[in-house]
């Protein structure tokens, strides 16, 4: 629910009355996992998604004959249709532009199977100032890492909500922060909020949304019964949906330039916090630069460091050098080969990136160190304009982020989606593998992680559009205009 959480609180705002359909269990394929939902109001209006595409019709019916019974409802979908599930009696008609194409319309295409829980929150219902209050601090744009103790200062924040479970607790909700400290309540006790906000920071510091189970207190015995035998559990079980909103991954940009502008408006779209630095006043200001969260005229190396320095950076951190000057670019390119974050790319030409790894190495860096940098910078698009340019980098940082390839899906075989692979340590940056030195390598290589920062570690292919930034052949562009 985190990403339709402004629109939800906006709803709140308005008294509207709706309905909120939840993702809380998926197996196999399929295209959103636990956490994603479909609010529908009073007047049809519609925010998110659950499957995209695939089921909304059925779900949004089923979101207003919740919302008009005011009781929850269960519902899952599958590859082959549910029997009965567009039969229910009493069940609406599928509003216009929703009509199905044929049986299977309710359906997932994908392989999959999804479990969507709706709940129903009238604009009378109790629930909806602790509601409207989460929402409200969730909607708030988070800043970088560190940056404050505010809601909207970088702090993780995870919204629990019991989705089902025993009528005393259901349509519960609280906020939890990292530290297990929590607003609201589960309506089950302040036992059982303690326990769930232990369970709920856990999951938060991995960044983790998905179902916990936690024991209940049991209720206060009547008078004059025996309580249960030591040891007994009476309370039994529920299970709650721990939705986790991290602070957005950093996206460093350094140079005033025209590419670092389209960068900028790309990264804010990727929902990265954009940070465009250069130490030439005249350039360097809001007004060239109006995607940015920040614009710092500073020498670059010194603003790195001292990011560094305040722990505003992790491994989810770019850092894209885009300026040509090696008075600057070298010493922030030393600062940053040697920082734990995920990404460290810079544009120019092959010729500009040779001169650039002697100057590196003159500046003391180990070959380790050196095989990190992505540059020439960007994926091989063919990108020639300052937006291609940007979206080539853009592709790049995700590929490395997410264990993407680079390559053609209709080329590929195997899941689409998939977790990224397993972060290198964070301090240290593994030694190179000898065949690294090699100027290409052929696709009887192994292809090892991707972003572990070695040369060998970047998957290989023969074809086409190969995330190989190595390789001499026309793997990798430039990521700017040619002689660049």
């Amino acid at each position: 629910m985190l990403d339709i959480a402004a629109g939800l609180a906006d709803w709140c705002a308005r008294g509207r009355s709706f309905a909120v359909a939840t993702v809380v269990g998926v197996d196999g394929s399929a295209p959103r996992g636990p956490g994603a939902a479909l609010a529908v109001d009073a007047d049809g209006a519609v925010l998110g998604g659950v499957s995209g595409g695939c089921v909304e019709g059925e779900v949004y019916r089923l979101c207003r004959e919740v919302l008009g019974a005011g009781r929850s409802a269960r519902e899952r979908f599958a590859a082959r249709p549910v029997p009965g599930a567009r039969d229910r009696p009493g069940s609406e008609p599928l509003p216009p532009g929703f009509e199905p194409l044929d049986s299977l319309a309710p359906a997932l295409t994908c392989g999959g199977t999804i479990e969507v829980i709706v709940l129903p929150y009238p604009a009378d219902d109790p629930r909806r100032s602790a509601l409207a209050a989460a929402l409200a601090e969730l909607s708030a744009e988070p800043g970088p890492p560190g940056a404050g103790p505010d809601p909207a200062g970088g702090r993780a924040l995870a919204l629990v909500r019991v989705p089902d479970g025993p009528e005393r607790l259901r349509g519960g909700l609280m906020t939890v922060r990292g530290d297990g400290g929590y607003s609201g309540g589960l309506g089950g006790g302040a036992a059982l909020d303690r326990r769930v906000a232990t369970e709920a920071a856990a999951r938060l510091d991995l960044g983790r949304t998905g179902p916990v189970t936690v024991p209940v207190p049991p209720s206060p015995l009547p008078a004059g019964r025996e309580p249960a035998p030591p040891g007994a559990s009476c309370g039994g079980t529920v299970t709650v949906l721990v939705e986790c909103r991290t602070p957005p991954p950093r996206l460093l940009v350094f140079g005033a330039v025209d590419f670092a502008a389209a960068l900028a408006r790309v990264g804010r779209f990727l929902g990265m916090r954009v940070t465009v630095c250069d130490a030439r006043p005249a350039l360097t200001t809001p007004a060239r630069f109006p995607d940015a969260h920040e614009v710092v005229v500073d020498r670059p190396a010194r603003l790195l460091a001292a990011e560094a320095a305040a722990g505003r950076l992790d491994r989810r951190a770019a850092v894209c050098v885009l300026g040509h000057d090696p008075a600057f670019d070298v010493p922030v390119l030393r600062e940053a080969l040697r920082l734990p974050v995920g990404y460290v790319g810079a544009m120019g030409s092959r010729r500009t990136h040779e001169d650039r790894l002697r100057r590196l190495a003159e500046a003391g860096l180990r070959p380790d160190e050196v095989a990190r940098l992505r540059s020439p910078i960007g994926l091989d698009l063919g990108a020639r304009t300052p937006e291609e340019t940007a979206l080539s980098i853009a592709a790049e940082i995700v590929a490395l982020r997410r264990g993407g390839t680079g390559e053609p899906l209709t080329g590929t075989a195997g899941p689409i989606h998939r977790d990224p692979p397993p972060a290198p340590g964070p301090a240290t940056t593994p030694a190179p593998d000898p065949a690294a030195a090699a100027p290409s390598g052929g696709p009887d290589r192994a292809p090892g992680r991707v972003g572990s920062g070695r040369s060998a570690d970047r998957p290989r292919s023969a074809g086409p559009g190969s995330f190989s930034p190595r390789s001499p052949g026309p793997a990798r562009a430039t990521g700017g205009r040619p002689g660049r």
